[in-house]
């Protein structure tokens, strides 16, 4: 397979099980929350639930594209993502994987639902900060922090906003449906009875929304990872698109070469100054390989990996330049710029992609993993947030709240967690109800702990597993 050794092939198979290992947990870690719904409102029995849940995931990954599947592998620095060394690529993926498995797992076992999201960016991160401290390292990259922050913000806010606009669906649904319609909808579900047709219906359907885009949000981590991989451990097939003409990219270049040729440079910061000889450096080089003797219009095998880092830099540099403020960039060029470096038409779309074999290697492991594995979550969120009986409203307006905010943050191809939303959807649902006594406090406690320790916790176990991986293999 791919013309590899043996022992890299192991390494890779090894891997590839890892990160499908780590989607099938999440699977029944975070889609349990997705279903507790429809089970504890009687709307679906758990069988046939689980089971519609995870072919909504399938189609959500399926259909999802791949955003957040590149901002999950950005936040690495490019350092570290174009490392010759196969076994350094194996020691990153293995760490992180392994980190995020390991606090999934845990946090399951106790029924805690805790974020996947937090878990695998905690473990990003422990693995680049791990990277900033080798020898090897000579510019001291470490994360990319830019992006890290804005991943950062969208897990912070998404559960904050969770709790507060389902405690506002609630109070909307008291004061504008009829008093029949708020008589069947805020009342407790009589055991082993469905709710009204109608009342089933819309919960059905938000379970539904919730579960296609967790897969098309968190399935994405997924393909995020296996691309990590691939392009680690078999850079000559995946560091770069190759099915595109390389030569294409010469209209991209022509247009970063315009928004360059604007520039002052002795307007600019001086970390600023280097990077734009750095990027007129990079730019003359893929100029001079792309219209040079190409063999079936691809580029070499030995020069993709150093192709995919200029790529890489060029992206990165050009959008610290044009940010300065010596830069004065017009709204016009900063248009053609980004069209340059863009994912559909610019640059990026050479390093932006997934074959459609890994996105549907992950479909299928968040999918199984969907029904196996729900119970010990769904009976947390379904019995253990409040203290009465979930009723129809608080499902629905708990589900409907983390279908758009997933929904959404998907569109702007941001990762956030369906646990943490969904959870706090819940919560607001409930405080909506009865006041803040309506929650239990013991799960709200453990949960809240759970939410403060994940990113440590993983942050700690990648980069204590990068460090010994590296120094096994």
């Amino acid at each position: 397979m791919f013309g590899l050794e043996t022992d890299v092939f192991i390494l890779l198979f090894i891997s590839l099980f890892a990160a499908c290992a780590f989607e099938f947990v999440n699977g029944f870690h975070d889609t349990a929350n997705a279903v507790a719904t429809v089970i504890y409102t009687n709307s679906l029995k758990p069988t046939v639930a689980v089971v519609w849940s995870g072919i909504c995931n399938f189609t959500g990954v399926l259909l999802g594209g791949i955003g957040v599947a590149m901002g999950i592998v950005n936040l690495l620095p490019v350092e570290l993502l174009v490392d010759q060394n196969v076994y350094h690529s194996v020691a990153m993926v293995l760490a992180l994987l392994l980190s995020a498995i390991i606090w999934n797992l845990g946090t399951w076992y106790f029924g805690i639902p805790s974020s996947s999201s937090h878990t695998l960016i905690g473990s990003i991160l422990g693995v680049g900060l791990a990277f900033s401290t080798l020898p090897e390292n000579k510019t001291g990259a470490a994360v990319n922090w830019d992006k890290a922050i804005e991943t950062g913000e969208a897990l912070l806010l998404s559960p904050l906003l969770g709790f507060s606009l389902a405690i506002v669906l609630m109070f909307v649904l008291r004061r504008s449906v009829s008093q029949d319609v708020k008589d069947q909808l805020f009342k407790e579900p009589k055991k082993n009875t469905e709710p009204p047709s109608w009342i089933r219906g819309v919960l059905i359907l938000t379970c539904s929304l919730v579960s296609f885009f967790h897969g098309s949000n968190d399935g994405q981590k997924g393909v995020g990872l296996i691309m990590l991989i691939l392009i680690g451990i078999v850079p000559y097939h995946f560091a770069i698109k190759s099915e595109l003409d390389p030569r294409l990219m010469q209209t991209n270049i022509t247009g970063i070469e315009q928004t360059i040729a604007t520039l002052d440079s002795s307007q600019l910061s001086p970390a600023n100054r280097e990077r734009l000889v750095e990027t007129r450096s990079e730019l003359a080089e893929l100029s001079k390989l792309i219209n040079g003797p190409l063999v079936d219009n691809k580029i070499p095998n030995e020069k993709r990996l150093d192709v995919r880092k200029d790529l890489l830099l060029i992206n990165s540099n050009m959008k610290k330049i044009t940010a300065d403020e010596g830069a004065n960039v017009s709204a016009a060029q900063m248009s053609v710029l980004n069209k340059s470096l863009g994912e559909e038409s610019g640059l990026r779309r050479f390093t932006d992609y997934a074959p459609f074999w890994v996105i549907l290697m992950i479909a299928l492991s968040l999918g199984l993993g969907t029904m196996i594995g729900w119970r010990r979550i769904v009976v947390t969120v379904g019995e253990k947030i409040g203290k009465q009986h979930l009723t129809y409203a608080q499902g629905a307006s708990a589900e409907l709240v983390a279908a758009s905010m997933i929904g959404f943050a998907s569109w702007l191809k941001l990762p956030v967690s369906t646990t943490h939303v969904l959870s706090s959807g819940i919560a607001g649902s409930m405080v909506a109800s009865k006041g803040v006594k309506n929650l239990q406090a013991d799960t709200i406690r453990n949960i809240a702990l759970a939410w403060v320790l994940t990113l440590p916790v993983s942050v700690l176990l990648s980069f204590s597993l990068y460090i010994f991986f590296r120094w096994l293999l």
